[in-house]
């Protein structure tokens, strides 16, 4: 078997198939192992308790070659970021930082470091529990322009003095300062094991592999597409922003062993922070189409060369700069799996709409930043009932842990459990939300960000659909997204959706 680095040919020899797979694990742990890096080295709960970031490697091209199983939405705009950096033509020693979506970010608390390895690129990215801007936690709902979402971080060199920079426009600075170091350790970590993988079995072998999983995963994807029903499947779905609802339009067109995914005739960005850049929305696209065609599938990019996306500049899913973007890496991916899942419905069977929202909780003052998503229902399958609780899709986080929440933070959790009943009906039932309730011991800042407070998770083949979720202060109902003062003894109480059921 030959494989090929750019236009050279390698000759690996008898036993292709077991070096390849050999060296492919090793490239696999090694995504993993910086992410273990980062998890237990993190001081925020938002990484070591959640575990919301991502570690990757990439080849020298600029190709994602392995990604560790974090986070979802993290799959396409990484590979931007790489790009990004390529562009300054960093230097082997140099590591680079950027949040700035739309070159490569996704949204201003995401912020992702890139360093060069001996064969390529090693990229971590975490939610970082604030990065400054109008609100605690910088993820307001309210928002209206980049800029009261936090700061915004151009490709930067990262050195002690940018660092310090940085940090000093944070709150809780030390605690971003021990975060982001905990990035870096995860780098250098990325540039011993390469260096030890190198030593081991040469670099020409390991760039020839490289080369050859990247085409490996791409040939795969297609085997997969080639067997699903050609044709062009549309759907539409609505985002729930504060006073009106926005539409969400995607055509997927199949075509032999390829599938290109259009959202045009989808809503303008609007005035809000629904809005989102292309690579939030071809992450979205990148997930389902896995999901559906081959879940087993490492994560690489050659797995999503065979699909485009594409989507009119200046709407809701391609926005333009200064726009806000907040909700749109949390709220509109979700949406956006909805609604492409939904096309591919009409000539698959596809699995009932899961609850399609983060729940994004944020509290905080000048002393304590604290920032969560919570679970809820997910839809029914064919042949099984949706799970309850869980954080699936584009989130794919942990919950944060009571006894971890109440000793950092200065919250109390009142109750915490299923909210039974609330998945839909049918030969397999939806999946139950939960309900999340915190009582506050002093006085903070909350913001909400979530959606499917209005329009319901929907069955698929005759299912019922989920329960809405609510929003309760004090027992009083709050909006869907809402940013107010809380007083010490406020109760929140978040109820999420259930998913749809699937079958009458």
């Amino acid at each position: 078997m030959v494989v090929r680095d750019g236009g050279d040919a390698h000759r690996l020899g008898a036993g292709i198939d077991v070096e390849l797979q050999i060296v492919g694990s090793l490239l696999r742990a090694i995504a993993e192992e910086m992410g273990a890096v980062l998890v237990r080295s993190a001081f925020s709960a938002n990484i070591k308790e959640r575990r919301d970031c991502s570690t990757a490697l990439f080849d020298a091209h600029g190709r994602m070659i392995a990604q560790a199983e974090h986070i979802p939405v993290h799959l396409g705009a990484m590979p931007d970021a790489v790009a990004a950096v390529m562009r300054h033509e960093p230097a082997r020693d140099d590591v680079w930082i950027l949040n700035d979506p739309y070159t490569g970010g996704t949204h201003l608390p995401d912020i992702t470091l890139v360093s060069r390895t001996e064969v390529g690129f090693a990229v971590t990215r975490a939610h970082h529990a604030d990065v400054g801007g109008a609100e605690p936690g910088s993820m307001p709902a309210d928002s209206s322009t980049l800029d009261e979402e936090g700061v915004v971080i151009p490709p930067t060199r990262l050195d002690d003095k940018a660092l310090d920079a940085l940090v000093a426009q944070m709150r809780n600075p030390e605690e971003r300062r021990g975060d982001l170091r905990a990035q870096l350790a995860a780098h250098g970590l990325a540039e011993r094991r390469v260096g030890e993988l190198c030593g081991r079995r040469g670099p020409d072998r390991v760039i020839a592999a490289m080369d050859e999983l990247f085409a490996y995963s791409e040939r795969r994807m297609r085997a997969g597409i080639a067997v699903l029903p050609d044709g062009r499947y549309e759907a539409e779905d609505v985002l729930e922003a504060q006073a009106e609802d926005l539409e969400l339009r995607v055509a997927v067109t199949i075509e032999g062993d390829a599938i290109d995914v259009d959202f045009a005739g989808t809503a303008s960005q609007h005035d809000g922070n629904l809005n989102c850049p292309l690579a939030v929305a071809r992450s979205a696209c990148y997930f389902v189409v896995r999901a559906l065609v081959d879940p087993d599938l490492p994560a690489s990019g050659g797995a999503f060369a065979p699909v485009s996306v594409r989507a009119p500049e200046g709407c809701l899913v391609n926005a333009r700069p200064p726009a806000a973007v907040a909700a749109g890496n949390v709220e509109t991916s979700s949406r956006i799996v909805d609604v492409v899942m939904r096309a591919f419905g009409r000539a698959i069977d596809v699995p009932a709409q899961g609850q399609g929202t983060m729940n994004n909780v944020t509290l905080g003052n000048e002393r304590f930043t604290y920032y969560e998503t919570i679970g809820g229902g997910q839809g029914a399958c064919p042949d099984a009932d949706g799970p309850s609780g869980v954080h699936v899709a584009m989130s794919n986080t942990l919950s944060t842990p009571v006894e971890a929440l109440e000793l950092q933070y200065p919250l109390r959790v009142e109750r915490y459990g299923l909210r039974l009943g609330s998945g839909g009906a049918g030969r397999r039932r939806g999946g139950d939300g939960v309900v999340r309730e915190l009582r506050v011991l002093e006085p903070c800042r909350l913001s909400i960000i979530s959606e499917r407070r209005r329009h319901t998770p929907q069955g698929e083949r005759g299912g019922e659909p989920g329960a809405v979720g609510r929003n309760l202060l004090n027992g009083e109902p709050l909006p869907g997204k809402v940013t107010l003062d809380l007083a010490a003894g406020d109760v929140i109480t978040i109820e999420t959706p259930g998913g749809g059921g699937f079958g009458r």
